[in-house]
C-alpha cells in the first residue's frame, strides 16, 4: 500500500436532499484524521479544501437537480483527484455528498487505464445509486453516480473521466445496501451490478462477502473504496442525511475494513455524506475515522 497519503476535501451538499455534508470534511478533520494515519507510519499531506459553485437549493429540471453546479465541483474533483494519482500519491476524498463519486473515480479510471492497471471499486452504501433522471423520485444527483460512471446520465457528468462509459458494471462491488428505488432496482438487475445486499450479509455473514467482493484481485488490481457513512447502522452512525436502519454493525464494518486492508490494494478512497448537523457530539465522524484507521492497518488482531 502507498504510504504517502493527500487529504482533499470537497465541501459540498449540491447533490443531497439534506443540507450539511459540506461541513463534512471539517468534522473528518475535528475527528483526527491526519494525525490518526500518520500514528500508522503514514506521510499525511492535507491539501485543504476544493471550490466549487455554492448550493443554490432549487427544485429539479429535467430529473436533475443543481446539474451544471455538481458537473463543476465533479471536474475540480476529478483533477485533484488524478493530480495525486499521477504524483504517485493516494487521494483520500473527503465529502460531501456522494455525488462527488463520479469525479472521484473516472479519475481513478482514467488513471488505470493509462497505467494498464486492473480497477475493482467497492461501494460501501445504504443505496445503490445506480439512478437517473427518469427513475430518480427526487433528482438529487448523490442517487445517480454509479449510473452516470458506468455510462448513463447526462453529457455533463459521463464524459468527466474522457471516456464513455468511465467504468463498466463489472467492475465494482456494492456492499450493505438495503434502501433501492423500484425503478433502480430493475436497471440495477438489467445491468448486472454485483450487489451484496443486507440481506446477504445477515445469510452469508460479512467474512463471506468480503471474500467474494474481494476475489480475483491481485498485484496490478487498484482497489478504490467509496465508503458512504450510511453504509453504517443508524444507531452507530446518525450523522448522515439518509439514515436507512440495519446496516453493519460496529463489528461487521470493522471486519470488512480489516478484510480490504489484507489485500494490500487499496489505493484511493472517498469518505462521503457525513452530516455533521444531523450527528450527536462528532460521534459519526469519530466511527469514520475509527474505521479508515482500520482500512489503513490497524488491526485487532492479536495473530502473528
Amino acid at each position: 500500500m502507498n504510504t504517502k497519503v493527500s487529504l482533499i476535501g470537497a465541501p459540498t451538499d449540491i447533490g443531497a436532499g439534506t443540507r450539511g455534508s459540506s461541513m463534512g470534511p471539517e468534522a473528518l478533520r475535528v475527528a483526527n484524521i491526519g494525525q490518526v494515519l500518520e500514528s500508522h507510519g503514514l506521510e499525511v499531506l492535507d491539501r485543504g479544501n476544493l471550490s466549487g459553485p455554492p448550493n443554490p437549493w432549487k427544485p429539479p429540471e429535467d430529473g436533475y437537480r443543481h446539474l451544471e453546479a455538481v458537473a463543476e465541483w465533479n471536474r475540480n474533483v476529478h483533477e485533484a483527484i488524478y493530480a495525486e494519482l499521477q504524483g504517485g500519491r493516494m487521494p483520500v476524498l473527503l465529502g460531501g455528498d456522494h455525488c462527488l463519486g463520479i469525479g472521484s473515480i473516472s479519475a481513478v479510471a482514467r488513471y488505470c487505464r493509462e497505467t494498464n492497471k486492473k480497477l475493482r471499486v467497492l461501494w460501501l452504501d445504504a443505496h445503490a445509486d445506480f439512478n437517473t433522471n427518469l427513475l430518480t423520485p427526487s433528482g438529487n444527483i448523490h442517487g445517480m453516480p454509479v449510473a452516470c460512471l458506468c455510462g448513463f446520465g447526462p453529457q455533463e457528468l459521463i464524459e468527466i473521466g474522457g471516456k464513455i462509459p468511465a467504468i463498466s458494471p463489472k467492475q465494482v462491488r456494492q456492499i450493505g445496501i438495503r434502501s433501492v428505488d423500484a425503478g433502480e432496482k430493475r436497471f440495477v438487475h438489467e445491468h448486472g451490478l454485483e450487489v451484496f445486499d443486507m440481506r446477504y450479509i445477515d445469510e452469508m455473514g460479512m467474512r463471506h462477502t468480503m471474500e467474494l467482493a474481494l476475489a480475483t484481485i491481485d498485484a496490478n488490481t487498484h482497489l478504490h473504496v467509496s465508503f458512504d457513512v450510511d453504509f453504517l447502522d443508524a444507531d452507530i452512525a446518525p450523522g448522515v442525511g439518509t439514515t436507512v436502519k440495519g446496516g453493519p454493525t460496529y463489528r461487521e464494518a470493522q471486519l470488512c475494513m480489516e478484510m480490504i486492508a489484507d489485500t494490500g490494494a487499496m489505493a484511493s478512497l472517498d469518505v462521503m455524506e457525513l452530516n455533521p448537523a444531523l450527528d450527536v457530539r462528532n460521534r459519526t465522524a469519530e466511527i469514520a475515522v475509527d474505521l479508515i484507521e482500520s482500512l489503513f492497518g490497524k488491526s485487532t488482531l492479536m495473530r502473528r
